[in-house]
């Protein structure tokens, strides 16, 4: 099933929201890794929101989603302030790993085993 306009309008303003609140927190910074917030998918009643997280060079990702879950009290209350005029009820909101990265870089890294003429799964 599609997304509806709703949704779509009101994941983008969660993510814009998301976005600078984790900047605000220091939560973009974490175990001097780079954490960006890659999609944000909300439930057609727009009661709950995915909050999906992208880790570029973080050395403990369970930490780092730990702390961020750490905070999801904070965060939510920062984007309540912030969307209260946009929205009737602030979704629940719920963070999940985004690991696209890492099957994009798994996937260029086998390219660059084949074009170089080494057989992948050999060093």
């Amino acid at each position: 099933m599609t997304e509806g306009k709703r949704q779509k309008q009101v994941a983008s303003v969660i993510q814009e929201q998301m976005n600078d609140i984790f900047r605000r927190l220091s939560l973009n910074m974490i175990n001097g890794g780079m954490v960006s917030i890659s999609n944000v998918k909300i439930t057609p009643d727009l009661l709950e929101a995915r909050i999906y997280l992208s880790f570029f060079k973080v050395d403990d990702i369970d930490a780092a989603m730990k702390k961020i879950d750490g905070k999801s009290w904070e965060i939510k209350r920062e984007l309540a302030d912030r969307v209260k005029n946009q929205l009737r009820r602030i979704p629940v909101l719920t963070f999940y790993l985004d690991d696209t990265l890492d099957h994009v870089f798994k996937m260029e890294a086998l390219f660059e085993q084949i074009k170089s003429g080494k057989t992948p799964g050999t060093t």
